[in-house]
C-alpha cells in the first residue's frame, strides 16, 4: 500500500505535474485551498504535506497557507509539512518554519529533488511513529499496573517493594480517587501470598448493622433473615490478603473485634460460638484523619496503632507532575481501544487544560472525563471541550526551542534503541541508520551510559 501524500497548491497545473511525477510512490490527494486542505487531512491522515502558502482567497499572502498550517499541527504535531516557496516568499518561509513546517522546496519544484526529499520526510516520520509507538509499550510495562515516572510515585514503589514480604500491617493514606485499591493489590502481588485470594471490602458502602455479618460471617438462625450459613470476607482471605477500604468508617464495637482478630489470629461468626482460625493479612486504606477521630473518641487509638504499622501515602494527581499526561494518554488508548477509537489523540489545548486542571477527584474523575471525551468527541482529536474542560491560553506553555526539541527526541531513541539492544554498539548503530562512530560521538554528547 503506498503511502497519502497530500498537495495544497491553488495552481492545478503545478498539482497536475506533481501528481503525474509522483503517483508511482504515492498515493496523490489534492486541495486548492484551506478548507479543503484542512478537510482532506483529517480524511487521510496523510504522514506529509506539501503546502503552498499563496492560497485563495488571498493567495498574494501567507495568511491562509501559515494558518492551514497551524491547525494541521494542531491536531497533528507529527505531520511533516513542507513549504512550497518561491525565492520572492522568503521571508514567510522563514516564518513557516519557525511555525513548525519540516521543511521548503524551491519553486518551480524540481521533481527528482522533491522525491529525495519526500523520502526523507516519510523515513523521519515513520521512525517517530514507531518510536512514540516503543515509548508506549515500554510505559505499559508498569509497576503492577500502576503508572508513574514522578518522583513521589517511584517513592510509592520503592515502598511497596518494601513491605510486601513483610507481615506488617498497611494502612494506605490518601485523597478519594488516587488509586489505594490498586497500591493494595500490588502488596499482596508482590507477597508472598500472591497465589492466595485478595478480597477487598469498601467498610463505608454497608450499613453499620451488616458490617460485622459481612466481615466475620454469620450462622444460619443467627438473626432475622439469616437463613443460611454466610461465610464473611476474614474467612475468604484465608492465606492471602484482607483489603478494608474507608477504615475510618468501622463501628467502634467492630473495631473492637477486628483488633482481636488482629491480635489472635480467631475469629467467631455472628451467633456461632466455634473459634476459628484464619491465617490472612490486612491492609487498610483512608482518606479520612483518623487522628483527629482518636481526638474524638470514634477511633480507638489501639486499633490504629495495630493497623498502622507502616504508612503508604498516596501523592494527589496534582502533585505528580508530568505523570497526569502519561496516565491519560493510557486512559485513552484503553477507552479509544473499547469504543473503536484507536487513533483518538489529544490537541495541545487538551493537554495543557488537563495539566492545569486541579483534578480534586484525582485519578477517578480522569478516568470520567476522558471516557465521556472518547465517546463525545466528533473528530480524530480530543478537545478540551470534549473533556468538559475550560480551554486556557496556549501562550502560558514553556518555549521550547526547535533544536532543543529535536535533541530530546534523538537523545530519546538513542537510549531506546540501547535499551533494545542492550548496549551493543554495532546493531544499536544499524538500527539507528547511523555509523558506530557517530554513536560514539552521540552517547558521549548526550551523557547516555551503555
Amino acid at each position: 500500500m503506498k503511502p497519502t501524500l497530500l498537495i495544497v497548491d491553488d495552481d492545478e497545473e503545478i498539482r497536475a505535474q506533481l501528481k503525474w511525477g509522483l503517483s508511482d510512490s504515492y498515493d496523490i490527494v489534492q486541495a486548492a485551498d484551506r478548507r479543503t486542505a484542512l478537510e482532506k487531512f483529517r480524511l487521510h491522515r496523510p504522514l506529509v504535506i506539501m503546502l503552498d502558502l499563496g492560497l485563495p482567497p488571498n493567495s498574494n499572502g501567507p495568511e491562509e497557507g501559515l494558518a492551514a498550517l497551524s491547525e494541521i499541527l494542531e491536531e497533528s504535531p507529527l505531520t511533516k509539512v513542507v513549504i512550497a516557496s518561491g525565492q520572492n516568499e522568503r521571508a514567510n518561509t522563514l516564518s513557516a518554519i519557525g511555525a513548525g513546517a519540516y521543511d521548503f522546496l524551491p519553486k518551480p519544484v524540481e521533481i527528482e529533488e522533491f522525491k529525495l526529499l519526500l523520502k526523507r520526510c516519510f523515513n523521519v516520520a515513520q521512525l517517530e511513529r514507531e518510536f512514540i509507538q516503543y515509548k508506549q509499550q515500554i510505559q505499559g510495562d508498569t509497576f503492577e499496573g500502576m503508572l508513574g515516572t514522578s518522583e513521589p510515585m517511584q517513592a510509592v514503589f520503592d515502598s511497596i517493594r518494601k513491605v510486601a514480604n513483610t507481615r506488617a500491617s498497611v494502612m494506605i493514606l490518601g485523597e478519594s480517587g488516587t488509586g489505594k485499591e490498586m497500591a493494595a493489590r500490588a502488596i499482596h502481588q508482590r507477597s508472598d501470598r500472591s497465589a492466595g485470594p485478595f478480597v477487598a471490602i469498601n467498610c463505608s458502602a454497608i450499613p453499620d448493622n451488616l458490617l460485622e455479618s459481612e466481615l466475620f460471617g454469620h450462622e444460619k438462625g443467627s438473626f432475622t433473615g439469616a437463613h443460611t450459613q454466610h461465610i464473611g470476607k476474614i474467612e475468604q482471605s484465608q492465606g492471602g490478603t484482607l483489603f478494608l477500604d474507608e477504615i475510618g468508617e468501622v463501628p467502634l464495637q467492630t473495631q473492637v473485634k477486628l483488633l482481636r482478630f488482629l491480635q489472635e489470629g480467631t475469629i467467631e461468626r455472628v451467633g456461632g460460638r466455634k473459634t476459628i482460625s484464619v491465617d490472612s493479612r490486612i491492609l487498610t486504606a483512608t482518606n479520612a484523619d483518623l487522628k483527629k477521630g482518636m481526638t474524638d473518641g470514634t477511633f480507638r487509638e489501639d486499633f490504629y496503632y495495630r493497623l498502622s504499622v507502616v504508612e503508604l501515602s498516596l501523592p494527589p494527581l496534582r502533585d505528580r507532575g508530568n505523570d497526569i499526561h502519561l496516565v491519560a494518554r493510557a486512559l485513552l488508548q484503553r477507552f479509544g481501544a473499547e469504543n473503536n477509537k484507536p487513533e483518538l489523540s489529544f490537541s495541545k489545548r487538551a493537554l495543557f487544560a488537563i495539566s492545569n486542571h486541579s483534578w480534586a477527584g484525582n485519578i477517578r474523575e480522569l478516568q470520567n472525563r476522558i471516557r465521556r471525551a472518547v465517546i463525545m468527541c466528533e473528530g480524530g482529536t480530543i478537545s478540551p471541550t470534549d473533556l468538559e474542560l475550560a480551554d486556557q491560553n496556549l501562550d502560558r506553555l514553556p518555549v521550547k526551542t526547535l533544536k532543543a526539541a529535536k535533541e530530546d527526541l534523538e537523545r530519546e531513541m538513542i537510549e531506546a534503541a540501547m535499551r533494545r539492544n542492550l548496549g551493543k554498539i554495532t546493531t544499536t548503530a544499524s538500527d539507528l541508520g547511523i555509523s558506530r562512530p557517530t554513536l560514539y560521538e552521540l552517547l558521549e554528547r548526550y551523557g547516555i551510559e551503555r
